[in-house]
């Protein structure tokens, strides 16, 4: 024993020594801390991941990790993520294979986690030309006028009372993605199944715990899954089961209507399972239910949470900063006016409004490392050799909160973002990702997320429940969610009390 402790010490710097030997002979970017063996970094890796993956930003912006057996670049700068994603776009256009990609994905075939290839190329091509095209979302348009109205006549009744907003995101979002996708709504007026709508609720829940590039151990160790350690297949199948059944049943009754001739929505109008049933009909052989199934999960999935994540960290910023609510209040009554509700098509007229939204998306990107990219071929990025196989995490939040880049980045400023058009600006801003990876659903989020902030901040009035300002704290999951659901409270502006009262 005696001869173990002493030799230990020689043991360990060898190793070290060895270990930065090697990786300077490779020309592989800087690592923070030599790898333990078999654990690689993972020993340093505490939630959230992207703040602790932002502590080791003094040693470059280009790292080198070894989490367990699979190698890890992380790059926290708009030269270095642009280099990735346009220089060598198609090499980091596959994912890697985790778990979640496997039991949650159907074996890696559907649109977030499949490998860049044909199948990949015509899913994209379904999702960005049949189901989320800018000729698609305008010609439903008026289900989300409505669904905002439901949303502004049901908080009429709730004056100086505590509303939850994650509560109401939620509903409203939901409702918004479910009758575009199946014409069904859960929430408020003439709903569907409201059990079902909280069983699936439960199932997202569950999913986001899940999902991250790294929240099972046994993607970087997978002796760990044989020992009972990390996400359990079992799990992740009963999981994959309930979202299954869900989605199931909402193409049965699709089909089932389509047989009859009937339409989804009154006035002929076709929701998104209509049209992939109608994609079936012409190649049954591909378009089979499970891929019907992965594609309307990617919507709800994608859509849903990271939308009321949005808009629930504006409006934590917004009653944090008063003056700013006031300035977009302004801007609504100086366009909109005070005879009517304001509609999607004002949205674009609004650039204050716009600047909440980018600066929100700039300090909480719904996903903060973005989706995880893999190398299909060596390459090379900032002058290091980057080996195939190679796991890529983006950290956006880094990039977006850096104060070499941003000036003031704690500081909630939508006044920054002054004429950019969008919520993109070079790779210093893009919440929404970019290249052949980036978000296909960037143009249905942006008017949802608009409508439905630009809507109540034209027509109430919302304070803190105290004088204290509301906490930031941050959540620890894939998605950047708050903490702490927000409660808040709002009462109709005076104004325009009388103009809701008539369109009730």
């Amino acid at each position: 024993m005696e001869t173990l402790l002493l030799y230990l010490p020689i043991f360990l710097a060898l190793y070290v020594f060895t270990n930065k030997l090697f990786h300077k002979i490779r020309n592989l970017p800087p690592s923070p801390y030599p790898p333990f063996p078999i654990i690689g970094h993972l020993y340093l890796l505490k939630k959230p991941l992207h703040r602790t993956l932002s502590t080791f930003n003094s040693h470059g912006s280009v790292l080198f990790f070894q989490f367990g057996f699979r190698p890890v670049l992380v790059v926290s700068s708009p030269e270095a993520t642009e280099e990735c994603l346009t220089k060598n776009d198609i090499i980091f256009a596959n994912r890697p294979r985790l778990a979640l990609g496997k039991y949650l994905a159907y074996n890696y075939t559907q649109l977030a986690w499949a490998p860049y290839g044909s199948h990949w190329r015509n899913l994209r091509r379904i999702s960005s030309i049949e189901m989320l095209s800018t000729h698609r979302l305008q010609m439903l348009c008026d289900v989300r006028a409505e669904e905002i109205r439901s949303l502004i006549h049901g908080l009429l009744s709730k004056k100086d009372e505590r509303v939850c907003m994650r509560t109401l995101f939620f509903e409203i979002t939901f409702n918004l993605m479910m009758r575009m996708i199946a014409g069904k709504r859960y929430y408020g007026e003439n709903v569907g199944d409201l059990e079902e709508a909280r069983k699936f609720h439960n199932t997202m829940t569950e999913s986001q715990r899940v999902v991250g590039p790294a929240n099972n151990i046994g993607d970087f160790l997978p002796f760990m899954r044989w020992i009972g350690l990390g996400v359990k297949v079992k799990e992740l199948q009963e999981l994959q089961r309930k979202r299954d059944e869900f989605v199931q049943n909402l193409i049965e009754e699709h089909r089932k209507k389509m047989v009859s001739d009937c339409s989804s929505l009154s006035g002929g109008r076709k929701t998104m399972i209509d049209v992939l049933l109608k994609l079936q009909e012409t190649e049954p052989e591909y378009y089979k239910d499970e891929i019907i199934r992965g594609l309307v999960l990617v919507l709800l999935m994608a859509g849903v949470d990271t939308s009321v994540n949005t808009m629930e960290w504006a409006f934590s910023l917004l009653v944090n900063h008063p003056q700013v609510l006031k300035k977009a209040q302004l801007e609504i009554n100086n366009y909109v006016g005070d005879n009517r509700v304001m509609n999607e098509s004002d949205v674009a007229q609004l650039p204050y409004l716009h600047g909440i939204i980018s600066e929100t998306l700039r300090m909480y990107p719904a996903v903060p490392l973005l989706i995880p990219h893999e190398s299909s071929e060596e390459s090379t990025v900032k002058g290091f050799r980057i080996p195939r196989g190679t796991m890529l995490l983006v950290n956006l939040w880094s990039i977006q909160n850096d104060p070499k880049i941003w000036e003031n980045p704690t500081s909630f400023r939508p006044e920054r973002f002054e004429g950019v058009e969008g919520v993109r600006d070079g790779f210093r801003l893009m919440p929404f990702g970019s290249g052949r990876r980036g978000c296909p659903g960037e143009g249905l989020a942006m008017r949802m997320v608009g409508l439905t902030l630009g809507s109540l901040i034209q027509c109430f009035e919302w304070e803190r429940e105290s004088e204290q300002l509301v906490d930031m704290k941050e959540g620890s999951g894939f998605t950047l969610a708050r903490a702490q659901p927000l409660y808040l409270k709002c009462r109709p502006r005076a104004d325009i009390v009388e103009l809701l009262s008539q369109a009730h």
